[in-house]
């Protein structure tokens, strides 16, 4: 990049700086008129007494003393002139450190007054939905197991009703009314719950967008059955959290979006510059506040390391039967972005 001309260091004197290209200056121009002055009164001076005084011969003392009455004052006025363009360097140079000083504990102040007005107010509140969200989540989990409970402990009577003396019951309902009980102690949990959609999988790894999210908070708890997807989850709730407490939310993040070719390659293990996109954050000072608890607080380094290895298991088991669509709105969850994140701090993407 070609750089402008540069200025120069000092702006000299409070006189206005005359033939500034040649360094020049008025003070400058005073200093010679004044030798100049001086050399032809001195000049006339000695002339005249040379003529007055006809005494033949030359007289090296009497040299000497013409040479240093004429030189003196000469060198004089220069030291004079250089003292005061000093002097004048350094009244300016103290006035213009003396303003800088003044605008940063003046920016310095206004931080600490938008600090105290903005940032704490917003990120107690930050704190408090996710407080209440986690709490709502809990209480509908619990709910959610206490019905499925209920629905299912009247089960084995609806199986094996007590015979009437109207209906005879048929030879082949006894082997399939003790087939039935086998089948429910035998089959894990799992199996009977439908599987996990796409959708719901990507809307949970967004998380509910507020307390009154229903469809966001029913897609979490769905994922949060799922084998795959709840340490997933749990995961990357540890890890916003976290860096909530830095004032960091992925809402205020806008990663340049990868395509999805990228997404698949780091899927299948490609590592390098060719994944390079996907780290794709670029605010400097989320960053440096991640970098720098990433190197002081063990803790979070940990919850981090955790995170970023659930999402590239999960993500290698997503992608083969994921569409280019879904890699595209996964990259938009809040998951993804901490994603992207924390991988670029920790060097993930070459």
């Amino acid at each position: 990049m070609a750089e402008g001309p540069k200025k120069k260091p000092f702006d000299l004197g409070f006189f206005a700086p005359l033939g500034r290209e040649a360094g020049i200056t008025a003070t400058d121009i005073v200093a010679l008129i004044l030798s100049v002055i001086w050399l032809v009164i001195a000049g006339t001076f000695f002339a005249v007494m040379r003529f007055g005084n006809a005494e033949p011969g030359f007289d090296p003392l009497r040299f000497v003393l013409v040479l240093l009455a004429v030189v003196t004052p000469v060198a004089l006025i220069w030291v004079g002139a250089a003292t005061a363009k000093s002097a004048r360097i350094m009244r300016e140079e103290s006035a213009r450190l003396q303003a800088a000083i003044d605008s940063l504990r003046h920016s310095y102040l206004q931080q600490q007054q938008n600090a105290g007005m903005d940032i704490r107010p917003a990120l107690e509140k930050k704190l408090e939905e996710i407080v209440a969200a986690q709490r709502q989540t809990e209480s509908a989990l619990a709910t959610f197991t206490s019905s499925r409970t209920q629905d299912v402990a009247p089960e084995p009577a609806r199986l094996a009703p007590a015979p009437s003396p109207a209906t005879a019951p048929a030879p082949a309902a006894a082997p399939e009314a003790e087939a039935q009980p086998s089948l429910a102690l035998g089959t894990p949990a799992e199996t009977l719950r439908p599987p996990l959609e796409t959708h719901e999988f990507l809307r949970a790894l967004n998380f509910p967008e507020t307390t009154d999210d229903r469809e966001g908070f029913r897609a979490l708890r769905r994922a949060l059955e799922d084998r795959m997807s709840a340490k997933l989850v749990r995961s990357a709730q540890d890890v916003l959290t976290l860096l909530s407490q830095e004032g960091i939310y992925m809402d205020d993040l806008a990663p340049d979006r990868a395509r999805p070719e990228i997404w698949r390659r780091f899927a299948q293990g490609e590592r390098g510059a060719s994944v390079a996109a996907l780290g794709g954050v670029r605010d400097r000072s989320c960053l440096a506040l991640t970098a720098g608890r990433m190197k002081q607080d063990p803790i979070f380094r940990d919850v981090a390391h955790h995170f970023l290895r659930q999402f590239d298991r999960v993500l290698a088991e997503f992608e083969p039967t994921a569409t280019d669509q879904e890699l595209n709105d996964l990259a938009e969850t809040r998951t993804a972005r901490a994603f992207m994140l924390l991988g670029r701090v920790a060097g993930m993407f070459g």
